[in-house]
């Protein structure tokens, strides 16, 4: 399916904009939800910064690193450093509160609504802001889970009290050598169960959740959609922005909406059914709310 050309920039002024993506939320039968780092970030989960300095500032002494992401390519002296930058970001980026309400807010916003979410998000947070887990599908990962490095087999593992040890046990930028994590069944060391190469595992969960969003796709794709895109850029845009603008192509009744602070754009073959903000998305979120979208009605069956 040809998405080109590709307008760049949003589709019209702000209040004009957050009007019609207020309208088309009301309209919908259904709403799919993709969520991307963009929507993390407006909740807090800055990668850089002050947030940067105040977590990893010994690190971004010693290696200048500029952000968390890139910190985890650093040429570390040792294993045992190595695991202590990776135990600090997955524990503050996957433990410890989110800082902002906002997809508290957003569930406010869905509340009474038909809805999925797919998500590239490793952060688990979602989950906990109480959103169901059969509307939920996490498709790179999550940075609470281990899996085996190689990996011989496809089970994952809860970290969390792992990493808690790694976290209140470190010294000098290293954890304890014994605190390191190996495979139960093959004794190679453990890894976070994320999509960087073939080597992620996707254990029965991962399944059961694909699962269900295809199903739900199938049940809804000739219905009112509101496609709604947050926070979405180009790291892959295979997984969740392509495959919106395709199903938007093929479903006259559907809208694109998009919510981002980078690199708003849209096809021009769906440009009289795109909503593009370039905005904050906990801002937008917030507005919406005010303007009246919350509907405090019953779950859909």
């Amino acid at each position: 399916m040809s998405y080109r050309p590709i307008t760049e920039g949003t589709t019209g002024k702000y209040d004009a904009e957050l009007k019609r993506l207020g309208s088309a939320l009301r309209a919908a039968d259904a709403v799919i939800v993709g969520a991307g780092s963009g929507l993390s970030t407006s909740a807090g989960y800055n990668f850089g910064g002050e947030r940067l300095k105040k977590h990893f500032g010994d690190f971004v002494e010693k290696y200048g690193i500029r952000d968390m992401y890139s910190g985890c390519f650093a040429n570390f002296e040792s294993n045992e450093e190595r695991w202590a930058y990776w135990s600090r970001w997955a524990w503050i980026n996957r433990y410890e509160p989110i800082p902002k309400d906002t997809h508290q807010k957003l569930l406010r916003l869905l509340q009474g609504k038909d809805y999925f979410v797919l998500t590239t998000n490793i952060d688990h947070t979602f989950q906990g802001a109480g959103f169901p887990k059969d509307r939920l599908c996490y498709t790179q990962g999550d940075f609470g889970l281990f899996q085996c490095s190689k990996p011989c087999h496809a089970v994952t593992y809860d970290n969390q009290e792992v990493l808690r040890q790694m976290v209140t046990q470190e010294n000098n930028m290293r954890v304890p050598t014994e605190l390191i994590p190996h495979c139960p069944k093959c004794g190679a060391e453990m890894d976070f169960n994320l999509f960087w190469d073939d080597t992620f595992v996707r254990d029965e969960g991962w399944h059961i959740a694909h699962e269900r969003y295809t199903k739900y796709l199938q049940e809804h794709q000739t219905e009112k959609i509101l496609y709604l895109e947050l926070g979405v850029g180009f790291t892959s845009p295979g997984v969740i922005k392509i495959p919106f603008w395709n199903m938007v192509m093929q479903n006259p009744d559907a809208v694109f909406a998009s919510v981002n602070l980078t690199l708003p754009c849209y096809p021009e073959t769906i440009g009289s059914r795109s909503i593009v903000i370039q905005e904050d998305i906990d801002k937008v979120i917030s507005d919406l709310l005010a303007d009246g979208c919350e509907h405090p009605i019953k779950d859909p069956k």
